[in-house]
């Protein structure tokens, strides 16, 4: 009798995890920006109450990790702070994979300063003599600042890991095409680590996406050729591409989405989702009201 009590609670207790007629839940793959992973945790948080059956699994890693993944064929949205590389796509192609872009937001990629630092403007020349290789200013005092609790005023430089969109498009913006990176810049792994990092040092100037702003840093006017017509990130100066280092956001999908995947990105694309990038600091493909 002892023996067929306990047989019957494990009969029982398999029961439990496989009841009759339970549907398993669909997972879609999301992988990718850092830029974009917290909006993509809110779209996948709030997209429960929208499909319960449908579960979407979001990791970052950087632009250039979620890319690689929809070439393998490791994931079903592969997002991106950066268009695809032309040599991407023809990794793309070989592997049979038809990457189709869908711009679901606009980012103003700002330029971030301690809270001490004087400078409030800086120019796109002045970035390049900052963050490119031969430029000349290595020192606050090289751009006439004088930055108070920083020790021989030394510029700290402070970059992305060279799989971040951020980073690629950051370069392609500030430095040109064929411009370089300076050598002995801090290269962070993520977005906010940018942030924290030059909240904490007085030497430091930074680049990441605006919705990684606190109020413990301070956000660069940033002028094309002068701080006389500089412009402050915000989402309506990315929108309507007065910032001078805006940029599109992208999600990318192997041909044009079908089934949960199309149900998801109508989702993201709708007034719902495009509000949610809203209230993440990013500007909507559209106008929409989010009342």
């Amino acid at each position: 009798m002892k023996h067929f009590n306990v047989v019957f609670a494990l009969l029982c207790l398999s029961a439990s995890f496989v009841a009759p007629g339970a549907a398993a839940r669909t997972e879609i793959q999301n992988k990718g920006s850092d830029t974009l992973v917290n909006v993509a945790q809110a779209w996948a948080e709030a997209y429960q109450s929208v499909d319960p059956d449908v579960a979407v699994a979001v990791s970052g890693g950087g632009s250039g990790t979620g890319i690689a993944a929809l070439i393998n064929g490791t994931v079903d949205i592969a997002n991106a702070s950066r268009a695809m590389k032309t040599k991407e796509v023809g990794m793309a192609e070989k592997a049979g994979v038809t990457p189709v872009e869908h711009i679901v937001g606009f980012d103003a990629l700002a330029v971030y300063l301690h809270a001490d630092n004087p400078m409030k403007a800086v120019t796109i020349d002045q970035l390049k003599e900052i963050y490119g290789r031969g430029g000349g200013a290595t020192k606050w005092t090289d751009l006439g600042i004088e930055v108070p609790g920083c020790k021989g005023q030394q510029i700290v430089v402070v970059s992305r890991q060279n799989n971040s969109g951020t980073y690629a498009y950051f370069k392609k913006a500030v430095l040109g095409k064929k411009g370089k990176y300076r050598q002995g810049t801090l290269d962070m792994h993520g977005s906010k680590d940018v942030v924290d990092l030059v909240e904490k040092t007085p030497c430091a100037i930074g680049y990441s996406g605006l919705a990684y702003a606190t109020d413990h840093v301070q956000l660069a006017c940033v002028g094309e050729s002068s701080v006389d017509n500089c412009v402050l990130p915000s989402p309506a100066s990315a929108a309507d591409k007065s910032y001078p280092v805006a940029r599109p956001l992208f999600m990318y999908t192997n041909g044009e989405p079908s089934g949960v995947t199309k149900e998801y990105l109508d989702w993201v694309m709708s007034d719902t989702g495009q509000c949610i990038i809203q209230e993440k600091g990013y500007a909507p493909v559209r106008d929409v009201n989010c009342e």
